[in-house]
């Protein structure tokens, strides 16, 4: 036999009480439910309770209220009686509003409202229910009583959140259906105390009315009737990716509900928990599921933990000072001065030195804490014995629950891991001997990041994702984002690595979503002033990405811009990884890029770069890994221009320099004005950054740049004058190519780093030399280091274009993506 409780969503519309008929007439159901618990309509808690307070302050709207909730009832009625049954119950709705009318009115006399007279008021949402729902089964063919269990219940006199006395209430429960053969229909919430006076049982009181029936009846089973299919690995409304778990413990259970999981109340375990009867979570608008199984163990599952769960507005509180070390019944003195005064402490903590302990409270409790600790010790804090109690708001708890945490090592690492590499500074850290319970204590404003976070690292099997916000869609960021549109889905189903676009911008419009920007689409989402996308302003951009405040967050600069490069010290701060091919910050004041890397090394967030120097070539990360391992490098000699590459490459003598200059421009190889090629700042940079990145603190004025041009070239009004002046030039760089002809040698424009200076010049090179085994555009890094001495490191290949560009800032994402387990 089963006990069914059924919560106020699933009593809270006609649809709802006809899914309620149907469950009872499945086959799963039918003959075995002893007794059915039920919650108040949705939503009517509360109104009574602001009715009541309305009336109390001599508000006169609460009789609008009144007559709203009647209607509501009356309407609800209408869709599921009718006939006789139907004016019968319309007829105790209205004795039943009367009544609550009256009691309103006395309260409006009296300007008071007393925990006992509210909990009388809040009894009505219940106490018409369950009648109701009783009257619409019999009109149904199901058998069923009504039952007020306020004479069942036997409590305390705590309104508000009175406690059960068991046996009484068991002995009750018992006699009472002992003597039914029909389905008993019982009130939820509520019960009274041993003179009759109604009381409440506190937040989810109905779920702890069904336990309470079970454990009187040595049921089977309580199943406990919501919205939702069970208890989930987090809240999905934080958590998206949130699912249902199976099986769970009895104190597993109680520890998320603690924490703030909505589905199950605390106390509702214990009575269940006692007698050994499990409890399932079900949802009415999916009977078909099995929903959540609660059990005295639990079965083991496939996770080291159960479920993560939250308490979303708490109050930090810490007592600290040189005066409690080594005193005993410190604790003791100051916990007493808190359960004096009623305060219930939610998380505690200690240092082993004993210098400091603090504790959560609700925020309601807060100022009474810090006075009663003030008042408790008066002495020590005049005496500088100890300091003053420290308070900080707006905080929060994230609770890692689950007793597979015991046979696991390394669980606390891994949260700690997830929180530190999405910045999520943790305040306090509380776990108990019995390795089942997790928690620490976060800012408030990071709960869904630090929950998302964690629910990531443990539950997502290997999976990891970024959310992507990319600034640049030209060029590189428009290559990029083809790319992102092909190979998605292969990186997610073979590489289980996710890239969210989540955050898209170019030099005119900006468009955000958490939930994703397809990429094939995000160009003309941006260009359609139709669409949601809204006017590009840098810092509103960054702004936005950061109060989005997701886990693995990522930026990614595929622009030019010195503004867009003085945002990542900021971002980098944030702990944001930044990717980008832009070199302005890296060429720009050393002091700038010091601080980038020093902060992206301190914090551990990725700062990745690989394609400021030779598009996708792995020199970046060779330069680092030759450092890692100990080498010392003594020289780069390198190409750094594809633009130049191609020109000296081809120039053989069959056509003129100008010529070829010309043949680069058209096959676009150079930019619209090839003077922003040739004038070598480009390769500058590239060569600034190799040199910064082998440890010389070099500014950009410190290189020494050869000019390729005369001066002429570069003061030509327009791109046709600047090739009228070239062509002036073409009999003296055939001059000079013939020269390095005669000697075995050919022309290559080279950037050599060595001995802590940097020098870029046009050089007759031997033709075995690496730098003559260039084709077109390619590149060409050359590293001697200590152990690439005789035979020195080469890395060479297309150094420029788009796609290969795009594709080193593609794999520095992924790189950040592996950097999350």
């Amino acid at each position: 036999m089963v006990v069914l409780k059924f919560g106020g969503t699933s009593v809270g519309s006609a649809q709802a009480i006809r899914q309620i008929i149907t469950i009872l007439g499945d086959a799963e159901h039918r003959g075995r439910v002893q007794a059915l618990v039920v919650s108040a309509l949705s939503g009517v808690t509360d109104a009574l309770i602001n009715m009541a307070k309305k009336a109390a302050s001599g508000d006169e709207s609460c009789r609008e209220e009144l007559l709203a909730l009647e209607t509501r009832h009356e309407e609800f009625l209408a869709a599921l009686l009718s006939g006789k049954a139907g004016e019968e119950a319309a007829a105790l709705v209205k004795e039943s509003f009367g009544e609550l009318g009256h009691f309103l009115d006395g309260i409006g006399v009296l300007k008071e409202l007393s925990p006992r007279i509210l909990d009388y008021i809040m009894s009505f949402g219940e106490r018409i229910s369950a009648e109701l729902i009783s009257r619409i089964l019999n009109a149904q063919g199901i058998p069923a009583v009504y039952c007020d269990t306020r004479e069942l219940i036997i409590t305390d006199d705590q309104f508000g959140n009175a406690r059960i006395f068991p046996e009484e209430s068991y002995l009750r429960i018992k006699n009472y259906m002992a003597k039914q053969s029909a389905l008993v229909v019982a009130t939820g919430f509520i019960g009274a105390t041993g003179s009759g006076e109604t009381t409440t049982l506190g937040r989810g009181g109905s779920d702890l009315s069904a336990a309470v029936f079970g454990a009187a009846l040595n049921a089977e089973e309580v199943e406990i009737w919501t919205d939702v299919d069970g208890i989930l690995t987090a809240d999905p409304a934080l958590v998206k990716n949130a699912f249902r778990i199976d099986a769970i413990s009895y104190v597993e259970a109680m520890e998320l509900s603690h924490f703030g999981a909505k589905v199950l109340h605390p106390p509702t375990v214990r009575p269940a928990l006692e007698k050994g009867i499990p409890i399932r979570i079900r949802n009415t608008f999916n009977p078909g599921g099995e929903g959540t199984r609660i059990t005295r163990d639990g079965a083991p599952g496939p996770y080291p933990i159960r479920g993560i769960s939250s308490m979303g507005d708490i109050a930090l509180i810490r007592v600290q000072g040189s005066g409690m070390v080594g005193v005993a019944g410190f604790s003791s003195r100051l916990f007493g001065a808190l359960a004096a005064k009623k305060i219930s402490l939610i998380l505690i903590t200690q240092g082993s030195s004993e210098y400091s302990i603090c504790f959560a409270v609700r925020p309601e409790d807060a100022r009474l804490s810090i006075e009663a600790i003030s008042e408790a010790f008066e002495r020590e804090i005049r005496s500088a014995m100890i300091d003053p109690p420290i308070l900080e708001l707006n905080m929060a708890i994230i609770a890692v629950v689950g007793a597979g945490m015991k046979r696991s090592s390394g669980l606390a690492g891994k949260v700690f891991h997830a929180l530190g590499r999405n910045g999520i500074n943790v305040v306090a850290i509380a776990q108990g001997s019995s390795e089942l319970n997790i928690s620490a204590v976060i800012r408030r404003e990071d709960t869904a990041k630090a929950l998302n976070a964690v629910h990531e690292a443990f539950f997502l099997a290997g999976t990891r994702s970024v959310n992507l916000f990319l600034v640049g869609t030209g060029l590189i960021g428009g290559t990029l984002l083809k790319q992102l549109e092909r190979h998605r889905v292969i990186l997610a189903d073979k590489h289980k690595i996710r890239i969210n676009l989540t955050g898209l911008a170019n030099s005119r419009r900006m468009l955000f979503d958490s939930e994703g920007i397809n990429p094939g689409e995000a160009k003309a989402l941006l260009m359609d002033e139709t669409e949601r996308a809204e006017p590009f302003e840098l810092s509103a951009f960054i702004k936005r990405m950061q109060s989005y405040n997701l886990p693995n967050t990522a930026f990614c600069d595929c622009t030019a811009s010195d503004a867009v490069a003085r945002t990542y010290e900021e971002l980098l701060s944030s702990a944001v990884p930044v990717v980008t091919p832009n070199k302005r910050a890296n060429s720009g004041a050393y002091g700038f890029y010091r601080r980038l890397t020093e902060i992206s090394k301190e914090k551990g967030i990725p700062y990745l770069y690989e394609t400021t120097v030779c598009a996708g070539l792995p020199v970046i990360s060779t330069l680092r890994d030759l450092h890692l391992s100990g080498d010392i490098v003594r020289r780069i000699e390198a190409v750094l221009s594809g633009t130049l590459s191609y020109i000296f490459n081809n120039f053989d003598g069959s056509k003129t320099f100008s010529a070829l200059v010309r043949e680069a421009r058209a096959r676009g190889y150079t930019e619209p004005d090839p003077r922003d090629d040739l004038n070598a700042m480009d390769a500058a940079r590239k060569a600034l950054v190799l040199a910064r990145e082998c440890g010389m603190p070099l500014e950009f004025e410190q290189l020494t740049i050869e000019p390729i041009l005369p001066e002429a070239c570069f003061s030509a009004s327009d791109v046709e004058a600047f090739f009228t002046e070239l062509e002036k030039s073409d009999a003296a760089f055939e001059e000079r190519r013939k020269e390095a002809e005669k000697a075995g040698r050919a022309l290559r424009y080279v950037a050599c780093v060595e001995a802590g200076q940097a020098k870029l010049s046009l050089r007759s090179e031997a033709l075995d030399s690496p730098f003559c085994s260039l084709v077109d555009a390619d590149n060409i890094v050359v590293i001697t280091t200590d152990r690439y001495s005789t035979l020195p490191l080469v890395v060479k290949g297309p150094g420029a274009g788009a796609e290969v560009t795009a594709g080193g800032v593609f794999a520095d994402i992924v790189r950040i993506a592996r950097t999350l387990v």
